[in-house]
């Protein structure tokens, strides 16, 4: 099996709320990248499932909204792809990326 990923992703400990038809979730993300995350010890929603998804990075109290798209789900994981992400949420991301290296 291949990696599809070609973003660098870095281990976090986040909370990301993550809304489906009318029902809210919080989610813990254990790794993060500008073009999604990993969601840990949940029950994983449907592959394909679309989500509004709500979070904010640690040191930086701006809050990052955008859309969000399951694209695996497996055990008690799910990956979910960041869709609609405004090119400053991405850049505050790409710097904490930045900054672990």
């Amino acid at each position: 099996m291949s990696d599809k990923r070609t973003q660098k992703r870095i281990p976090v400990e986040i909370w990301i709320e993550a809304e489906r038809a009318g029902e809210l979730y919080f989610q813990r993300a254990s790794n993060l990248s500008v073009g999604g995350a990993y969601f840990t010890q949940t029950v994983p929603l449907p592959v394909g499932s679309e989500v509004a998804l709500k979070f904010s990075l640690p040191g930086d109290p701006h809050e990052i909204k955008c859309q969000g798209e399951i694209v695996t789900a497996k055990d008690l994981g799910m990956g979910v792809n960041f869709k609609k992400l405004a090119a400053a949420d991405r850049a505050r991301i790409q710097k904490l990326i930045d900054a672990q290296k």
